[in-house]
């Protein structure tokens, strides 16, 4: 029992560290103009931020500047995130190239 619950401990502090160093990377790389996505979903580019508020002021378009809580920002969207999600190709349902309708008509 007490072997189990040391194994336990472990693994708490080991997730906590591990937790920690992950947000200390986030607050690295949040830096004004930097393009974020928030917990949300919502992708926009920092424009400023309050420190001593946990305000984050983000430009989703052009004109609409947002204000958020530093915390929902979740991750930093990078070149090479941005270039893996457009090279993707969209899933048409599983149809062959060649199968549309207008070949069988």
């Amino acid at each position: 029992m007490l072997a189990i619950l040391a194994v336990l401990i472990f693994f708490m502090f080991r997730n906590g560290q591990k937790r920690k160093r992950d947000q200390e990377a986030l607050r690295s790389k949040m830096v004004v103009g930097a393009d974020v996505m928030t917990n949300f979903g919502l992708f926009g580019t920092i424009l400023d931020i309050d420190e001593e508020n946990n305000k984050v002021e983000l430009q989703a378009g052009p004109g609409v500047v947002l204000t958020v809580h530093r915390q929902t920002v979740a991750r930093v969207v990078e070149a090479d995130d941005a270039v893996a999600d457009e090279d993707e190709p969209a899933d048409d349902a599983g149809s062959e190239p060649g199968d549309s309708k207008s070949d069988n008509a």
